[in-house]
């Protein structure tokens, strides 16, 4: 049996992997008719393994993609996974485009804040850098942590989890927030002087780091084994 919880989101493990698999489907209609055929698809199928804990499906706020995130124990267990249940989404959906997937590894994860079910926002932000280097992310995440005990969240925000690519290429800010709207807030109230900060220069002037880029979803299905 396979429980479906919607919007709900998803609250990493600390011994779990993370797959993020992006889809682009073009319209806010085509979001919400992907989601309720991957829905319809998993109910009609066995849990596929005690290789995948959890599965989400979360809908980016630009009407166009689907984020995926799988919790799994190990990438290739979850990949050997039965992924005909895509077939069923091509035909109800044709033409989806999909971005690959990028397994990566829990790092840290800021204090809970508040339970994962009041979170009507997931914030993704993205740190991208010139090439694969694990130690080098590593250390990027620890400098973002230093100094931070001190530091109250901003309202709204629920938790934050870092997560470093298996190469190193990339490190992923996987946020749970309130809404869109007190994300929105939080980055509209920034201090300017921030961008003087020691710590505040040092992450975003990390060596090796080309981009940092960030994308709302609303989560829109979560799946588990009952």
């Amino acid at each position: 049996m396979i429980e479906v919880r919607p919007d709900v989101a998803v609250a990493p493990d600390a011994d779990d992997m993370a797959l993020f698999g992006t889809w682009r489907v073009g319209s806010p209609q085509r979001q919400e008719a992907a989601v309720r055929t991957i829905a319809a698809a998993w109910r009609a199928r066995p849990w596929p393994g005690a290789g995948l804990r959890s599965y989400a499906v979360l809908a980016g706020d630009d009407g166009d993609t689907l984020l995926h995130v799988a919790q799994v124990t190990d990438p290739d267990s979850a990949r050997r996974q039965d992924l005909s249940w895509r077939q069923e989404v091509d035909a109800a959906v044709p033409g989806i485009e999909r971005a690959g997937v990028r397994p990566a590894r829990l790092q840290r994860s800021t204090p809970a804040y508040g339970p994962a079910e009041q979170a009507r926002c997931v914030v993704l932000v993205t740190r991208d850098f010139d090439g694969p280097d694990i130690e080098r992310a590593h250390a990027l995440v620890e400098a973002m942590f230093e100094g931070s005990a001190d530091t109250p969240p901003a309202a709204g925000m629920i938790s934050a989890h870092f997560y470093g690519s298996l190469d190193g290429s990339q490190v992923f800010n996987y946020a749970l927030w309130t809404s869109a709207q007190a994300h929105q807030a939080a980055m509209d109230s920034r201090p300017p002087q921030l961008a003087g900060d020691p710590q505040w220069r040092k992450a975003h002037s990390w060596p090796g780091l080309t981009s940092i880029s960030f994308q709302r979803f609303r989560p829109r299905l979560h799946l588990t084994p009952r």
